[in-house]
Protein backbone atom coordinates (compact mmCIF):
# COMPACT_ATOMS: atom_id res chain seq x y z
CA UNK A 1 0.00 0.00 0.00
CA UNK A 2 1.72 3.60 -1.02
CA UNK A 3 2.64 5.68 1.66
CA UNK A 4 0.78 9.03 1.18
CA UNK A 5 2.09 10.21 4.99
CA UNK A 6 2.22 13.90 4.60
CA UNK A 7 0.44 14.15 1.31
CA UNK A 8 -2.29 17.08 0.90
CA UNK A 9 -5.48 14.95 -0.96
CA UNK A 10 -8.21 17.26 -2.03
CA UNK A 11 -11.77 15.40 -2.62
CA UNK A 12 -14.92 16.48 -4.49
CA UNK A 13 -18.64 14.43 -3.94
CA UNK A 14 -16.73 12.85 -0.39
CA UNK A 15 -20.07 12.65 1.60
CA UNK A 16 -21.08 9.40 0.14
CA UNK A 17 -20.22 6.72 -2.27
CA UNK A 18 -17.02 6.54 -3.93
CA UNK A 19 -15.79 9.95 -3.07
CA UNK A 20 -16.48 8.51 0.56
CA UNK A 21 -14.48 5.83 0.17
CA UNK A 22 -11.72 7.07 -1.47
CA UNK A 23 -11.33 9.61 1.44
CA UNK A 24 -11.47 6.73 3.68
CA UNK A 25 -8.79 4.93 1.74
CA UNK A 26 -6.46 7.83 1.36
CA UNK A 27 -6.43 8.45 4.73
CA UNK A 28 -5.91 4.91 6.04
CA UNK A 29 -2.51 5.46 3.96
CA UNK A 30 -1.82 8.71 5.67
CA UNK A 31 -2.64 11.56 3.54
CA UNK A 32 -4.49 14.63 4.83
CA UNK A 33 -8.01 14.36 3.02
CA UNK A 34 -9.91 18.23 2.54
CA UNK A 35 -13.28 17.13 1.83
CA UNK A 36 -15.37 18.96 -0.66
CA UNK A 37 -19.86 18.56 -0.76
CA UNK A 38 -22.81 19.97 -0.38
CA UNK A 39 -24.00 18.28 2.91
CA UNK A 40 -22.01 19.15 6.29
CA UNK A 41 -23.98 15.81 7.86
CA UNK A 42 -22.52 13.93 5.10
CA UNK A 43 -18.70 14.90 5.34
CA UNK A 44 -18.54 14.72 8.75
CA UNK A 45 -19.94 11.13 8.43
CA UNK A 46 -17.15 10.43 6.16
CA UNK A 47 -14.88 12.26 8.66
CA UNK A 48 -16.31 9.82 11.21
CA UNK A 49 -15.01 6.41 8.93
CA UNK A 50 -11.59 8.48 8.86
CA UNK A 51 -11.13 9.24 12.09
CA UNK A 52 -12.62 5.59 12.99
CA UNK A 53 -10.02 3.87 10.61
CA UNK A 54 -6.62 6.25 12.01
CA UNK A 55 -6.30 8.62 9.79
CA UNK A 56 -5.93 12.52 10.14
CA UNK A 57 -8.78 14.37 11.36
CA UNK A 58 -10.64 15.83 7.77
CA UNK A 59 -11.01 19.56 6.67
CA UNK A 60 -14.58 19.71 5.27
CA UNK A 61 -15.45 22.38 2.84
CA UNK A 62 -19.24 22.57 2.33
CA UNK A 63 -19.92 23.86 -1.14
CA UNK A 64 -22.18 23.60 -4.05
CA UNK A 65 -20.42 23.10 -6.72
CA UNK A 66 -23.12 24.71 -9.17
CA UNK A 67 -24.46 27.64 -6.89
CA UNK A 68 -21.33 28.63 -5.43
CA UNK A 69 -18.86 27.61 -8.71
CA UNK A 70 -16.97 30.81 -7.97
CA UNK A 71 -15.57 29.70 -4.63
CA UNK A 72 -13.82 26.79 -6.22
CA UNK A 73 -11.44 29.34 -7.83
CA UNK A 74 -10.01 29.80 -3.79
CA UNK A 75 -9.81 26.15 -3.13
CA UNK A 76 -5.69 25.78 -4.28
CA UNK A 77 -4.72 28.77 -3.14
CA UNK A 78 -6.48 28.10 0.38
CA UNK A 79 -5.40 24.69 0.76
CA UNK A 80 -1.89 25.47 0.24
CA UNK A 81 -2.26 28.76 3.12
CA UNK A 82 -3.22 26.09 5.64
CA UNK A 83 -1.44 22.99 4.81
CA UNK A 84 1.81 24.35 2.40
CA UNK A 85 0.79 21.93 -0.28
CA UNK A 86 -2.24 20.42 -2.54
CA UNK A 87 -0.71 16.83 -3.68
CA UNK A 88 -3.86 14.95 -5.09
CA UNK A 89 -7.24 16.30 -6.55
CA UNK A 90 -9.88 13.78 -7.21
CA UNK A 91 -12.92 15.19 -8.85
CA UNK A 92 -15.36 12.35 -8.17
CA UNK A 93 -18.53 14.22 -7.62
CA UNK A 94 -21.03 13.63 -10.52
CA UNK A 95 -24.45 14.72 -11.21
CA UNK A 96 -26.69 12.60 -13.52
CA UNK A 97 -29.84 14.85 -13.97
CA UNK A 98 -32.91 13.63 -15.23
CA UNK A 99 -32.99 10.29 -17.54
CA UNK A 100 -35.41 12.00 -20.14
CA UNK A 101 -35.38 12.29 -23.99
CA UNK A 102 -32.95 15.25 -25.45
CA UNK A 103 -35.59 17.13 -26.72
CA UNK A 104 -37.47 17.21 -22.73
CA UNK A 105 -33.68 18.07 -21.02
CA UNK A 106 -35.02 21.13 -18.96
CA UNK A 107 -32.30 24.40 -18.56
CA UNK A 108 -31.71 23.99 -14.91
CA UNK A 109 -30.55 20.08 -15.33
CA UNK A 110 -29.15 21.07 -17.79
CA UNK A 111 -27.17 23.78 -15.90
CA UNK A 112 -26.89 21.27 -12.85
CA UNK A 113 -25.38 18.60 -15.34
CA UNK A 114 -23.07 21.23 -16.73
CA UNK A 115 -22.18 22.44 -13.69
CA UNK A 116 -20.86 19.49 -11.86
CA UNK A 117 -19.33 17.28 -14.48
CA UNK A 118 -17.75 19.71 -16.73
CA UNK A 119 -17.52 23.13 -15.63
CA UNK A 120 -16.92 22.11 -12.05
CA UNK A 121 -13.89 19.87 -13.55
CA UNK A 122 -12.61 23.24 -15.49
CA UNK A 123 -12.03 25.59 -12.22
CA UNK A 124 -10.75 22.71 -10.12
CA UNK A 125 -8.06 22.73 -13.07
CA UNK A 126 -7.39 26.21 -12.92
CA UNK A 127 -7.23 26.14 -8.64
CA UNK A 128 -5.40 23.29 -8.07
CA UNK A 129 -2.54 22.94 -11.33
CA UNK A 130 0.07 25.81 -9.56
CA UNK A 131 -0.14 23.83 -6.12
CA UNK A 132 0.09 20.71 -8.17
CA UNK A 133 2.98 21.26 -10.05
CA UNK A 134 4.87 22.32 -6.83
CA UNK A 135 4.24 19.02 -5.11
CA UNK A 136 7.01 16.47 -5.91
CA UNK A 137 4.16 13.98 -7.61
CA UNK A 138 1.24 16.15 -8.28
CA UNK A 139 -1.82 13.45 -9.61
CA UNK A 140 -5.08 14.31 -10.86
CA UNK A 141 -7.94 12.08 -10.95
CA UNK A 142 -10.96 12.24 -12.55
CA UNK A 143 -13.70 9.72 -12.59
CA UNK A 144 -15.58 9.46 -15.98
CA UNK A 145 -18.08 6.67 -17.07
CA UNK A 146 -18.43 4.11 -19.87
CA UNK A 147 -21.70 5.88 -20.95
CA UNK A 148 -19.45 7.95 -22.60
CA UNK A 149 -18.16 5.28 -25.35
CA UNK A 150 -21.72 4.06 -25.54
CA UNK A 151 -24.39 6.47 -25.74
CA UNK A 152 -27.49 5.24 -24.45
CA UNK A 153 -31.00 6.49 -25.02
CA UNK A 154 -32.07 9.54 -22.35
CA UNK A 155 -28.44 9.80 -20.75
CA UNK A 156 -27.49 12.59 -22.91
CA UNK A 157 -26.66 15.37 -20.29
CA UNK A 158 -24.79 12.89 -18.56
CA UNK A 159 -23.03 11.38 -21.75
CA UNK A 160 -22.32 14.60 -23.26
CA UNK A 161 -20.79 15.96 -20.07
CA UNK A 162 -18.31 13.15 -18.99
CA UNK A 163 -17.60 12.89 -22.64
CA UNK A 164 -16.26 16.86 -22.14
CA UNK A 165 -14.80 16.20 -19.24
CA UNK A 166 -12.62 13.66 -20.75
CA UNK A 167 -11.77 15.91 -23.89
CA UNK A 168 -11.10 18.87 -21.23
CA UNK A 169 -8.49 16.64 -18.93
CA UNK A 170 -7.02 14.71 -22.00
CA UNK A 171 -6.20 18.66 -23.57
CA UNK A 172 -4.75 19.11 -20.00
CA UNK A 173 -2.89 16.39 -19.59
CA UNK A 174 -1.00 17.01 -22.77
CA UNK A 175 -0.46 20.80 -21.47
CA UNK A 176 1.33 20.21 -18.34
CA UNK A 177 3.44 16.85 -20.03
CA UNK A 178 7.51 17.81 -18.70
CA UNK A 179 5.66 18.55 -15.12
CA UNK A 180 5.40 16.78 -12.03
CA UNK A 181 1.73 16.29 -12.48
CA UNK A 182 -0.02 12.79 -14.12
CA UNK A 183 -3.99 13.62 -15.11
CA UNK A 184 -5.46 10.67 -15.44
CA UNK A 185 -9.45 9.41 -16.09
CA UNK A 186 -11.30 6.21 -14.53
CA UNK A 187 -14.08 4.49 -15.01
CA UNK A 188 -14.72 2.82 -12.00
CA UNK A 189 -17.64 0.79 -13.84
CA UNK A 190 -20.87 -0.47 -12.26
CA UNK A 191 -20.64 0.08 -8.50
CA UNK A 192 -23.52 0.31 -6.04
CA UNK A 193 -24.19 4.24 -5.73
CA UNK A 194 -26.83 6.35 -5.16
CA UNK A 195 -26.71 7.30 -8.66
CA UNK A 196 -26.40 4.23 -9.74
CA UNK A 197 -29.92 3.21 -7.79
CA UNK A 198 -31.08 6.35 -9.03
CA UNK A 199 -30.34 5.78 -12.59
CA UNK A 200 -31.46 1.65 -12.53
CA UNK A 201 -34.07 1.26 -9.43
CA UNK A 202 -34.87 -2.12 -10.14
CA UNK A 203 -31.38 -3.65 -9.87
CA UNK A 204 -30.48 -5.63 -7.53
CA UNK A 205 -27.14 -3.47 -5.48
CA UNK A 206 -25.79 -6.59 -4.00
CA UNK A 207 -24.83 -7.99 -7.50
CA UNK A 208 -22.66 -4.67 -7.75
CA UNK A 209 -19.49 -4.01 -5.85
CA UNK A 210 -19.45 -2.02 -3.03
CA UNK A 211 -17.34 1.65 -3.31
CA UNK A 212 -14.86 0.20 -1.01
CA UNK A 213 -14.09 -2.37 -3.55
CA UNK A 214 -13.13 -0.10 -6.33
CA UNK A 215 -11.59 2.55 -3.70
CA UNK A 216 -8.02 0.67 -3.40
CA UNK A 217 -7.59 1.02 -7.31
CA UNK A 218 -8.35 4.57 -7.82
CA UNK A 219 -6.03 5.58 -4.42
CA UNK A 220 -3.11 3.62 -6.43
CA UNK A 221 -3.68 6.14 -9.40
CA UNK A 222 -2.51 8.62 -6.16
CA UNK A 223 0.07 8.02 -5.23
CA UNK A 224 3.84 8.93 -6.58
CA UNK A 225 4.51 5.48 -8.19
CA UNK A 226 1.73 6.39 -10.80
CA UNK A 227 3.47 7.12 -13.54
CA UNK A 228 0.22 6.57 -16.22
CA UNK A 229 -0.61 10.32 -17.27
CA UNK A 230 -3.56 11.31 -19.96
CA UNK A 231 -4.84 7.70 -19.72
CA UNK A 232 -8.56 6.59 -18.78
CA UNK A 233 -8.28 3.52 -16.76
CA UNK A 234 -11.73 1.10 -17.05
CA UNK A 235 -11.62 -0.77 -13.65
CA UNK A 236 -15.39 -2.42 -14.46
Amino acid sequence: MTDLTDYVALITGASRGIGAALAVELARRGAQCVLVARTQGGLEETDDAIRAAGGKPATLLVLDLVKQADRIDMIGPSVVERFGRLDILVHNAGALGTLTPVSHITPKDWGDVVGVNLTAAWRLIRTAEPPLRHAPAGRAVFLTSGRVQHPRAYWGAYGATKAGMEHLVLTWAQEVEGSPIRANLVDPGLVATQMRAQAMPGEDPSTLPGPAEVAPAIAALCGPGEERHGATIRLG
